[in-house]
């Protein structure tokens, strides 16, 4: 069965996990969950296959070991495919792309292509073009320069990035319910895919372990 839009529950469902995260109320909702928020998606990135690869759902389930905030379960559903990401709340959709995370030797080869002026200026420009169109770019970065790094570096603050993506939102039940949401995430990604493929040719996959 094609995308048909979220279900019209998922709003009440994720305003109801908001005031009560707990055990039982996942298990008393869990069909809600699995029929208006779980299959929708399922068939969301079913629809996107095509174009952007298999796609996958994050675990429902908090990783609570390093969180200060013990709540066991997430208060969205979120999807992902080679980089690109999409996710339902009681807010609205939002999609994203890039590099969440960097591990030491990404980082590094990140640092020399941004130093590099024309692959640095290409994606300063790609920046740009993503925040004509009401992209937010984001990512962990240092309080200061990178060390040897002058400061008055034309990409200094490109420089200062361990990681780095790009995302916007969709506020409103409208689009969780509009069955052509899923061109809207395709047109979205689309918009993402030269800042994906920048961070793919300069970057790459990591040889070390994410700490």
């Amino acid at each position: 069965m094609g995308f048909a839009g979220f279900g019209d529950r998922l709003v009440d469902f994720y305003e109801g996990l908001e005031a009560d995260n707990s055990k039982a109320y996942w298990t008393d909702h869990k069909q809600v969950y699995e029929e208006h928020v779980r299959a929708p998606m399922r068939a969301l990135l079913a629809e996107l296959e095509p174009e952007f690869g298999a796609g996958k759902i994050f675990r429902p389930y908090r990783n609570l070991r390093f969180s200060a905030d013990k709540t066991p379960y997430k208060t969205h559903c979120g999807g992902y495919t080679s980089g690109y990401y999409v996710q339902a709340d009681s807010d609205g959709v939002m999609i994203a792309g890039g590099y969440y995370r960097m591990a030491g030797d990404q980082v590094n080869r990140y640092r020399v292509a941004v130093d590099e002026a024309r692959r640095g200026e290409t994606l300063r420009n790609h920046l740009a073009q993503l925040r004509k169109m009401e992209f937010t770019t984001a990512g962990d970065q240092l309080a200061t320069r990178p060390r040897g790094v002058p400061a008055d570096h034309p990409r200094l603050e490109l420089l200062r990035h361990r990681s780095l993506y790009a995302w916007r939102r969709w506020p409103g039940e409208d689009f969780l319910l509009a069955p052509d949401l899923v061109e809207q995430v395709a047109k979205g990604w689309r918009a993402l895919t030269p800042l994906m493929e920048w961070l793919s040719d300069h970057v790459g996959p990591s040889d070390q372990p994410l700490r």
